[in-house]
């Protein structure tokens, strides 16, 4: 019933960008909290940033602050990541995740746990080269 489908992954060198889509379905998208989170080989799942309230809120990881962008189109029911000065450790899988059931409130608490979302997309491949 709900699905999260990642695109847009692909190779760029060091200092290149790239911009994440995930399109959802299968639940009200405007009332959720969903984020960003990436897995490189060898190392756990991490948290790369978070969005709530409508799209109004966003919360980072120190890694993504300054670079990276989060964002929704509540239109299309589209997550967005927008990533700009790309650097190798950036190369991981990228999983976007949902959780429709947030209180906004305390998102901030939690937002980094992937126990806390519901939902989670197939994950879409950035590999950053030197």
């Amino acid at each position: 019933q709900v699905r999260l489908v990642e695109s847009g992954g692909g190779s760029v060198q060091s200092g290149g960008s790239l911009t994440l889509s995930c399109g959802a379905s299968g639940y009200t998208f405007g009332s959720a909290c969903m984020g960003w989170f990436r897995q490189a080989p060898g190392m756990e799942r991490e948290a790369v940033a978070g969005i709530y309230r409508g799209g109004g809120s966003e919360v980072y990881a120190g890694s993504a602050k300054g670079r990276f962008r989060i964002s929704q189109d509540n239109a299309k029911k589209t997550l967005h990541l927008e990533m700009n000065h790309l650097k190798p450790e950036d190369t991981a899988t990228y999983y976007c995740a949902a959780q429709p059931n947030c209180p906004f409130d305390y998102y901030r608490e939690w937002w980094y746990r992937i126990v806390e979302y519901n939902y989670w997309g197939q994950g879409t491949q950035v590999t950053v080269s030197s």
